[in-house]
């Protein structure tokens, strides 16, 4: 069955462009000109995906994600302008998984829809002993991790940071959401994901360029388990 998709913004030219970008994908659409709309035929519609402006009328698109995600575990993809890096960490700390930059390349959405519902499909690593991803191996119990086949010795802080990462493949963590989710809801010493950050990538990467955890500017970190463009 084809995946549904739930298109929010109050621009018609954007609503067209997504609307002829996924239609040829197969999806079934439905378009909502504000978040109000939106939560409407969320809760009629059920859809296996949300994309959603930040900037509309009556409800925006943070506000939208909160309610969303108060209910559902839908993925839920945010397009932004450049100048509204506020509102995209407002938004990713309000539940959404991504973001795409306006202007957008049609390629790169498709790739993150696509990614979006695969991992939604596959279900969350959250409950399983071992994670398996590209090239890491996280045995939680054990509190082993073997990168390129090679056992990699971490700090505890370190493994309860990347045991949050994988459970996260390919989208962007807040600096706030790591900070809570390794050092409690009142840690607000961003100098200490930094430096584990920096410690975690010295025994897992490659090269001096990171490949597995991708710094996303003001914003926080994303993680690519296979070390490319895996989206």
């Amino acid at each position: 069955m084809e995946a549904k998709v739930l298109i929010v913004d109050d621009e018609p030219q954007i609503t067209r462009v997504l609307r002829t970008a996924l239609s040829t994908q197969g999806y079934m659409l439905r378009i909502a000109g504000n978040g109000v709309e939106a939560i409407e035929i969320a809760h009629q519609w059920k859809p296996d995906l949300v994309i959603t402006d930040l900037a509309m009328p009556e409800m925006d698109g943070v506000e939208l994600c909160r309610e969303l995600r108060a209910v559902s575990k839908v993925p839920i993809i945010v397009l932004s302008v450049r100048n509204q890096d506020r509102m995209k960490i407002e938004a990713l700390d309000a539940g959404a998984d991504d973001y795409v930059t306006k202007p957008f390349s049609i390629q790169e959405l498709q790739a993150r829809v696509r990614a979006q519902l695969r991992r939604s499909t596959a279900g969350s690593a959250e409950e399983k002993p071992v994670i398996t991803l590209g090239d890491f191996t996280i045995d939680l119990p054990q509190h082993r991790v073997i990168v390129r086949g090679q056992e990699v010795h971490l700090t505890p802080k370190q493994f309860d940071l990347l045991v949050v990462l994988a459970r996260h493949p390919g989208q962007v963590l807040t600096h706030r959401a790591l900070l809570h989710a390794v050092w409690g809801t009142n840690a607000d010493q961003p100098e200490y994901l930094r430096v584990n950050i920096g410690q975690l990538r010295k025994k897992i990467e490659t090269t001096d360029e990171p490949r597995y955890i991708l710094t996303e500017p003001w914003i926080g970190y994303r993680f690519r388990p296979t070390g490319n463009d895996d989206l």
